[in-house]
């Protein structure tokens, strides 16, 4: 349901900078980013990845060496092409554009399909992006992995270079919840949206994988609720480019209402923006995301239907149980308000 440009991409009376600077902060940062990422989304699904995309390329704490448009489970209701990761790019480009961020040498497409098994990866421009940034021997600086949608291109990254294992973090988001930890909602999908995408790519990652994983399940990414009345005031208002977010969300509204027949809601989850707050805004001594809750259980193994095995003594898994939306707001909504006031914006 997200806008998908046209591929040959539409330009915008906007200022033009690129990775690695911020003009647009009248008190520079101090230098060096503390963390590398990757950034993989479903752009062409729904609309909080856009948010999340926004929000980190405005944190100059995390330098951003990839960014991957990954794929839409088949026939899903906001993209229903088969060429999902192929808009996924559009979208990112076209964000770019928006923001006059000139540095599109980062965005690199991911497999329209799902994995076939768990032994066979699916190559593509992503996972080659990806090995390279993971295998790079000239700095140490940490990597993180932010998937915000389906984990095939890592699995299938995985499945070429194993080694990338002990050279990144990932963090996703996605699956259900723990037992013990959280109930699933009313009504709630079988298999949680993200996992579904491919759930043997989620497999691969879990099962077969010693990746190092920051889970962030259905339960907490549905705490990331945020107001039409600060989407409005605080979003909509910033801007050409808060105005694109905004109606974006506005058309999924739309689109739901009218199929339910019901009144719309007063709140969307912006479920993707955790990736922001559990990388860039750690804390300064002793970083960490400490501002966020989590508990360490082992890694289950995922089910073919969604549900966990529990696997005793299997390497530890990071599960999220409460993150802190406030900071993670509050920094977006001024940043995307001090970015718009400098680009000077104008349809």
């Amino acid at each position: 349901m997200t806008l998908i440009p046209d591929a040959a991409g539409r330009e915008y009376d906007v200022r033009h900078w690129r990775l690695g600077s911020v003009p647009w902060q009248a008190i520079q940062p101090a230098p060096g980013p503390r963390a590398r990422v990757i950034v993989d989304n479903d752009f062409a699904g729904d609309p909080d990845d856009l948010y999340h995309l926004v929000h980190q390329i405005l944190s100059p704490n995390t330098e951003i060496r990839a960014v991957v448009g990954s794929r839409l489970r088949d026939g899903d209701v906001f993209d229903t092409s088969g060429r999902t990761a192929a808009n996924a790019v559009l979208v990112a480009r076209d964000v770019f554009a928006r923001m006059g961020l000139d540095s599109t040498e980062v965005i690199h497409q991911g497999s329209n399909e799902a994995l076939a098994d768990r032994a066979t990866p699916r190559p593509s421009a992503a996972v080659d992006a990806i090995v390279a940034e993971a295998m790079r021997e000239d700095t140490d600086t940490p990597l993180f992995y932010l998937a915000g949608g389906g984990l095939t291109d890592l699995a299938s990254a995985y499945l070429t270079e194993p080694r990338i294992a002990e050279r990144l973090t990932v963090v996703w988001i996605g699956g259900l919840e723990h037992e013990g930890l959280a109930d699933p909602p009313p009504n709630a999908m079988p298999i949680e949206y993200n996992l579904l995408i491919d759930v043997t790519a989620g497999q691969v990652v879990f099962n077969d994988s010693d990746l190092d994983v920051w889970q962030v399940p259905r339960d907490v990414y549905r705490q990331c609720l945020v107001s039409d009345a600060e989407l409005r005031l605080r979003v909509a208002a910033a801007g050409p480019l808060g105005r694109y977010l905004y109606d974006e969300l506005a058309t999924v509204v739309r689109g739901v209402t009218e199929h339910r027949g019901t009144a719309p809601g007063e709140s969307y989850a912006l479920g993707d923006s955790p990736l922001v707050l559990l990388t860039a805004l750690r804390s300064l001594f002793e970083a960490a995301p400490s501002s966020s809750r989590h508990t360490t259980i082992p890694t289950p193994s995922l089910q073919d239907d969604g549900t966990y095995l529990a696997v005793p003594g299997a390497r530890p898994l990071r599960v999220y149980t409460w993150v802190d939306t406030r900071l993670m707001f509050e920094d977006f909504h001024l940043k995307l308000r001090e970015f718009s006031r400098w680009s000077g914006a104008s349809d």
